[in-house]
């Protein structure tokens, strides 16, 4: 006849220690801040504050341009940006500022004239991140 197996009992568990359960009333750790949930999860089925994905096979296009330039733009802002900040640093010569100049004023211009192509407007590529606020800079 096999021998029983001993049991074995699980030491109490410590406060703070990495295997103890978290207490709900405790102090929150200040490090674990920037990563809680920001907003409490909406009920299922709640559409409420979110945009959801359309399917509709007349809107790909439109909605495939508008994701491109929403791109276009927030890299068009970051480079125009970059050039700022190298032009107060003294970076640039002269003659590369006003060609940097040229080329931003070049790339909004035609950025203008795709938006009114597809008929949208610079505030329509301007994505909603919810609580990270919008995705391009208000200008």
């Amino acid at each position: 006849m096999p021998q029983p197996r001993p049991t074995t009992q699980r030491p109490p568990e410590r406060p703070g220690h990495p295997t103890a359960a978290p207490d709900p009333a405790a102090e929150p750790d200040p490090a674990a801040a920037p990563f809680a949930s920001p907003v409490s999860p909406e009920a299922p089925g709640s559409t409420a504050g979110a945009r959801r994905l359309a399917t509709d096979p007349q809107t790909v296009e439109r909605d495939l341009i508008r994701l491109v330039l929403t791109i276009v733009e927030l890299v068009r802002q970051l480079m125009e940006r970059t050039a700022l900040h190298r032009a107060d640093q003294g970076d640039l010569s002269p003659e590369q500022e006003e060609q940097v100049g040229r080329t931003l004023l070049a790339l909004e211009e035609r950025m203008a004239e795709l938006c009114e192509r597809y008929g949208l407007t610079m505030a329509d590529l301007n994505l909603d991140l919810g609580p990270l606020g919008s995705l391009l800079p208000q200008s």
